[in-house]
């Protein structure tokens, strides 16, 4: 059936432009057509009031600085997530990390998977002793070769979710569950911690500023967002709960 937006039917050349950038979503498909339903009821927000769409990411720029303002982030909420947050600026903070990694791979059974990583779990939290070995039997990671080795990991390093794990691990701890990441189920242990130093405020009051107002102006955009396609006449896909990855030039939304 085809996406109908306020008389404009969604043709499959967008659609192939558009799905790559979602290719790390649950739902790539339904992403990019929600991103491609949220670009025409933008566009024909922008035309309605008079704005120029002959250059698309102009006017869209145009509509959201206009009718989507946010606030920029001052002094006082700077220095309030710099207090709350001082695990994000720490300097010279690393890891030496170990881990053991089953791949998701299409078509396997991630049930019996996370089963039987969770039974190697539980045989090496019995002898740690062993997960050199272990990692080199059981790991889909090239690390295997050298037990389940990373070496030394910063901040940065690696996907967000394996590194909250890691650097929340004390020195010689095993992670007494499996880690769920975009790369699959991991078994991770941390063997050597070196402590950082936390960076002045005025070393990172330009980059806190940066990110508050940058939150602030994607809040505001969703909003905005969510506003026209509740407006908008869609035909063709039911949007109702959705949240779009992206509102306006690669920003999230």
């Amino acid at each position: 059936m085809p996406v109908i937006v306020n008389g404009v039917e969604l043709n499959d050349a967008d659609l192939e432009r558009e799905l790559p950038l979602h290719a790390d979503a649950d739902n790539p498909m339904r992403e990019a057509v929600t991103a491609l339903v949220l670009r025409r009821a933008l566009l024909d927000e922008a035309g309605r009031l008079g704005l120029d769409a002959s250059d698309e990411e102009g006017a869209i720029g145009a509509l959201l600085a206009r009718e989507a303002p946010a606030p920029e982030a001052d002094e006082a909420a700077c220095r309030r997530f710099y207090q709350m947050h001082p695990q994000r600026f720490m300097a010279g903070e690393l890891v030496e990390a170990d881990h053991i990694l089953f791949q998701v791979t299409p078509g396997v059974n991630l049930d019996m998977l996370r089963a039987h990583g969770n039974a190697v779990l539980a045989e090496l939290m019995e002898d740690p002793s062993r997960f050199a070995e272990v990692a080199r039997q059981q790991s889909n990671c090239p690390s295997a070769a050298v037990g389940g080795s990373l070496g030394q990991l910063g901040r940065g390093d690696t996907v967000p979710e394996f590194e909250r794990a890691v650097f929340a691990l004390p020195a010689g701890g095993l992670l007494p569950q499996l880690l769920e990441t975009r790369h699959g189920l991991h078994i991770v242990r941390v063997t050597r911690r070196i402590e950082g130093r936390m960076q002045p405020y005025e070393h990172v009051a330009g980059q806190i500023a940066a990110a508050l107002s940058s939150m602030s102006r994607d809040t505001a955009w969703r909003q905005y967002a969510r506003l026209l396609v509740e407006r908008a006449d869609i035909q063709g896909i039911d949007l109702q709960g959705a949240e779009p990855e992206r509102v306006y030039g690669g920003s999230a939304a």
